[in-house]
């Protein structure tokens, strides 16, 4: 009886595998990662780096980006600049740069104004033709 069922469960296996190769043959959906700032916590500025899968410029089309940093109460205080060009990501048609690798910087001031964040936990949200990644960060004074 055991046998049976042993060979029931191997049979299962092995006609599985072949929808499970072709699963993995299909397209791959392009990947976004948001990673951890750095330096975290940190005073007066940060590092936000993000990677984008090549993917995302299939057909000619370019990931529009936004990037923003919000208090605990949810409240805009800043949207960081793209390094290397100056632009703030806000709603930014991103350039292939050849690696996908792409880092935001923030001096720890709020928008609009010349004062720096309050200590805290802050929460910064990428969005990627519409698809919001976030992780939180920490100022320490």
């Amino acid at each position: 009886m055991k046998s049976l069922a042993w060979a029931a469960v191997a049979l299962g296996l092995l006609t599985a595998a072949p929808a499970v190769a072709q699963a993995q043959q299909g397209t791959p959906t392009p990947q976004v990662q948001l990673h951890r700032n750095y330096p975290n916590p940190f005073n007066p500025e940060t590092t936000i780096p993000f990677t984008l899968d090549q993917g995302l410029w299939a057909g000619g089309q370019q990931p529009v980006v936004t990037l923003r940093i919000y208090n605990i109460l949810a409240q805009l205080v800043a949207i960081p600049m793209l390094q290397g060009s100056g632009e703030l990501l806000d709603n930014v048609a991103l350039q292939w740069n050849g690696t996908g690798e792409y880092a935001a910087y923030w001096d720890g001031t709020v928008q609009g104004t010349n004062r720096e964040a309050a200590s805290g936990v802050y929460v910064y949200q990428l969005v990627v033709n519409g698809k919001s990644f976030t992780k939180k960060m920490t100022v320490v004074k």
